[in-house]
């Protein structure tokens, strides 16, 4: 599904639960090979993502070079945050143009977090919609820019306080923008009891009319985290995918591979055929158990012609094709027009 065609589709409350829209987050794990970026794109729609996002930047504008590292060093050694983008600022314009008509071919949506005013300028011709990372959330000035282009904005809100949340928001809506909050925890591996499923909830308690999703850094393992997100309401769910997760580097370790990808759409498609329908009703499937495990209201004995029914007189055994016992109330005080042997399943016409 279209991007576009997503953020239409969508109605606040609606409590269904539904295959979520994926965004298989390539960021740099290209790591400036372009046969690799075209790799992660085939894989991503292999695997059952709706969207590749990658993220364009330059070291320049997004870190002074004394930013220190905040990630696992253990996985990535490097100290400077300076440094590691240094590491992966080689693709441009021109370069994500070629991706987005590699996207096209493969039927995958083409996204880019931009991380400055050129780059969000120039992806904007590539792009139905913008994803703003969490670290941008308290930066007014760039979500205002990108919220004129006039099209869906994804945020993230990890590290956020509510208030945060709140305003950033407010500085969106003022364009009158569809916007989808991400709930996102900015650990790289995110551990499971940090992980706090229960936000996209909170989320969708203070932000009714919008689209809630699930930015995930935890560990693949099972992608456990990604359906327990999806049940708990999450739209749009987002995660970081690498063509091989043994790679060394800050985003390879904690991300999810097309095996990955292809694991959770199955398991998704078992619980959405588990969940069904949210109405109350009975289903067609349980027609013989209405007909035959429900009751009808039955002669506790012999019941002579004439005789006025007592309670007394009633019992009640399946199948259903007799009187309801709800009507059991109606019954009493009936005359019979006919003698009625004990174990008859009662019919209206045996009574006056």
């Amino acid at each position: 599904m279209k991007i576009k065609d997503f953020f239409n589709s969508q109605k606040p409350n609606d409590i269904t639960v539904r295959q979520p829209y994926i965004i298989a987050e390539a960021g740099v794990n290209h790591e400036g090979d372009m046969e690799i970026a075209k790799r992660l794109i085939a894989e991503a729609k292999e695997g059952g993502a709706d969207a590749i996002k990658f993220q364009t930047y330059k070291a320049n504008t997004i870190a002074s070079k004394h930013s220190p590292s905040y990630w696992d060093l253990t996985k990535e050694p490097t100290t400077s945050q300076f440094d590691l983008f240094k590491k992966y600022d080689k693709f441009w314009k021109k370069e994500f143009e070629e991706l987005k008509k590699v996207c096209d071919q493969q039927d995958i949506e083409f996204l880019s977090t931009p991380f400055d005013v050129e780059s969000a300028t120039f992806l904007n011709e590539l792009m139905d919609a913008f994803k703003i990372s969490s670290s941008d959330l308290t930066n007014k000035p760039f979500i205002e820019y990108m919220a004129k282009f006039g099209k869906p904005i994804i945020l993230s809100s990890g590290a956020a306080e509510l208030h945060e949340v709140q305003e950033a928001v407010g500085w969106i809506n003022k364009y009158n923008v569809p916007l989808a909050l991400l709930h996102c925890v900015l650990n790289y591996p995110t551990a499971d009891e940090n992980a706090n499923l229960g936000m996209i909830k909170g989320l969708a308690k203070h932000f009714p009319d919008n689209i809630i999703g699930y930015s995930d850094h935890t560990l693949p393992k099972d992608m456990k985290s990604l359906e327990v997100a999806t049940l708990l309401g999450a739209r749009i769910l987002e995660k970081h995918f690498s063509h091989d997760k043994t790679l060394p580097g800050n985003d390879h370790y904690h991300a999810m591979d097309k095996e990955d990808l292809k694991v959770f759409r199955k398991n998704m498609d078992r619980v959405v055929e588990l969940l069904g329908e949210f109405e109350v009703k009975s289903l067609p499937s349980e027609l013989p158990a209405i007909k035959n495990a429900r009751r009808s209201l039955v002669a506790l004995k012999n019941i002579p012609k004439g005789k006025v029914i007592e309670y007394s007189d009633l019992t009640w055994k399946r199948p259903a094709s007799g009187i309801s016992p709800k009507y059991i109330d109606d019954v009493i005080g009936k005359k019979a027009i006919a003698e009625i042997e004990e174990d008859t399943v009662l019919i209206w016409h045996l009574f006056e």
